[in-house]
């Protein structure tokens, strides 16, 4: 029932653009905190952005400025716009779901995104 399922990963040259989709089941997405994490080969899952029930979103530094995080309530999909593409943000790129109140989070499988220079 709890079911989070990314899409929209792929190889693109540095510079260019890729739009992620994650697909949340109704009752998750209503009540929880969404986001998007990375975990680059040989590195630990790092937080990209999040966006709030409400709408406020937050980024890494590393990634403001670049990337949108957004979400649509009619399609129960948050998406992660990501331009100006560097090499570095080469990962698997992991949609997530939380909610403050219980602390319970839940993860998708996953989407690559390799960034060639």
């Amino acid at each position: 029932q709890v079911q989070l399922v990314e899409s929209g990963g792929g190889l693109v040259q540095a510079g260019e653009s890729l739009r992620l989709s994650c697909a949340v089941s109704r009752t998750i997405f209503a009540i929880n905190t969404m986001g998007w994490y990375r975990r680059a080969p040989g590195k630990q899952r790092e937080l990209v952005a999040a966006i709030t029930s409400g709408g406020s979103t937050n980024y890494a530094d590393s990634v403001k400025g670049r990337f949108t995080i957004s979400r649509d309530n009619a399609k129960n999909t948050v998406y992660l716009q990501m331009n100006s593409l560097k090499p570095e943000d080469t990962a698997v790129y992991y949609c997530n779901a939380h909610n403050i109140a219980t602390l319970l989070s839940y993860w998708g499988q996953g989407t690559p995104v390799t960034v060639s220079s």
